[in-house]
């Protein structure tokens, strides 16, 4: 097993709000698909990490409390900028963790999922 996760499903409440709010801010594609009736956007990989998936379907509520979502970025404050303008809210702004970690920032995103950035820069 060389992870143990293998999966993040973050929820939405408008699916092409949120697939709109993480193409913009993280600068990538996310190829739509429906599975069963639910709707899923897929984010890019390699297919040998974590799948990361924008979904929408019974039973998934975006929310602000319980497990936040640390996205690998190479600078965060290049993503950091772009949140507010396409309608999320920064709620830490970047911030060092030690010289050797780097740094991470907080954000709610467009569906109210708080979410987090981690860069070395």
């Amino acid at each position: 097993m060389k992870n143990l996760v293998s999966i993040v499903e973050i929820p939405t409440v408008d699916f092409s709000r949120a697939l709109t709010f993480y193409q913009e801010i993280l600068n990538i594609h996310i190829e739509e698909t429906d599975m069963q009736g639910t709707q899923m956007g897929l984010f890019p990989g390699d297919g040998n990490g974590v799948s990361v998936v924008l979904i929408k379907g019974e039973g998934y509520k975006p929310s602000t409390d319980g497990t936040i979502v640390y996205v690998n970025t190479d600078d965060l404050q290049m993503v950091l900028d772009k949140i507010e303008p396409n309608g999320g809210q920064v709620v830490v702004p970047k911030t060092e963790i030690n010289p050797e970690t780097g740094f991470f920032a907080m954000f709610i995103d467009t569906e109210g999922n708080k979410m987090a950035l981690h860069s070395k820069n």
